[in-house]
Order: C-alpha cells, then sequence, then structure tokens
C-alpha cells in the first residue's frame, strides 16, 4: 500500500515537471515570436526610411559645393544595414546611420536654397514622418525584448532557456553623443 503511494507521487512529480517543462517551453516560442515580430515592424520602417534616402541624397547632390563627405558617409551607413546579417549587426548600423543622417540633416542647414525646393520639403515630410514611425517601432521593439529577456534570464526560465537554446537579444540604445543637442545658430 505504501508502495502505491510512492508511485502515485512519483508519477505526480514527473507529470508536474513535464506540465512546466511544456508551458515554459511554449512561454518562451511565444515571447521569441513577439520578438520576431516587432523586429519585422522595425525592418518596414526602416526600409521606409531607407528607400526614402537615394531620393534624398540625388535631390541635395543638386545643391552646389554640397560636402561629398557627407552624402558618402550616408550611403556607406545605409549599405552597411542592407548587408547586416544578425539582428545585433542591424541594431549597431541603424545606430551608424542615425548618426550620418543627423550630419547630413545639420549640414542641409547651411544651403537655403536646397530647403526652398519643393521636392526636398516634400522628401523632408516622408522622412519626418518615417522617423516618428522607427521611434514608436524602438520602443515597441525594446519593450517586447525586455519581457522576452526577463523570461530567458529569470528563475526557472533560465534552465529551460539553456536547454532549448533561448538567449537573450540586444535592444536598441541611444547613440553615443545623443543627449547632447546640436547647436543651433539664427545669426549667419
Amino acid at each position: 500500500m505504501k508502495r502505491s503511494y510512492w508511485l502515485y507521487g512519483a508519477v505526480a512529480v514527473v507529470v508536474l515537471l513535464v506540465l512546466w517543462v511544456f508551458s515554459g517551453y511554449n512561454t518562451l516560442v511565444t515571447q521569441r515570436q513577439n520578438v520576431d515580430t516587432a523586429w519585422s515592424n522595425v525592418e518596414t520602417v526602416y526600409q521606409r526610411r531607407f528607400d526614402l534616402i537615394p531620393n534624398l541624397v540625388n535631390t541635395v547632390k543638386g545643391a552646389a559645393g554640397f560636402e561629398q563627405d557627407t552624402l558618402i558617409a550616408v550611403t556607406e551607413a545605409r549599405t552597411q544595414w542592407q548587408n547586416a546579417g544578425s539582428r545585433g549587426e542591424q541594431v549597431a548600423a541603424a545606430g551608424e546611420f542615425d548618426s550620418a543622417l543627423s550630419r547630413l540633416l545639420v549640414t542641409v542647414e547651411a544651403y537655403p536654397q536646397l530647403q526652398a525646393t519643393q521636392a526636398f520639403r516634400d522628401l523632408m515630410t516622408q522622412l519626418e514622418g518615417t522617423e516618428n514611425r522607427i521611434s514608436t517601432e524602438r520602443r515597441d521593439y525594446n519593450m517586447v525584448v525586455r519581457d522576452y529577456n526577463l523570461a530567458v534570464k529569470r528563475f526557472p526560465g533560465v534552465i529551460l532557456a539553456a536547454m532549448f537554446g533561448y538567449d537573450a537579444e540586444p535592444g536598441f540604445e541611444a547613440s553615443e553623443g545623443s543627449e547632447i543637442a546640436p547647436p543651433v545658430n539664427f545669426d549667419e
């Protein structure tokens, strides 16, 4: 009689352990899928931005004497994004592109004839809307990554994550120097 209680107890423990593994695994799969979906949304808005850039660069090239180094930096940063293999490399390439695009937009301020063209104004309006979408999608991505990373790093999820090969994902961080506002000079 005592033996059957032990047997039932052992079976119950095994069943509970199996249910916990299934439940934990399914949670990890769901959260990983949420990260992948959020990343796809980020990629979509970045692709829109990168599709706008050739038009912006061509419009800016029309300004006589425009700094070629700035245009080259934007083009190279766009290429880095497109050639990035992993999500972490894409996050880093996005930061480089943000920096190059910021330099381009600051440089444009010195060319009032460029700012006066309708094509440039239209592109800037589209780019502004895209930048707002990027900001929203990056924030949403970071929130999903936070939840996923907590699931993979907290006990007991860390055990399942290690068993099934789930690693933490990189999030977006502010670019170095972004805490410093660019100077605006109206005296010129």
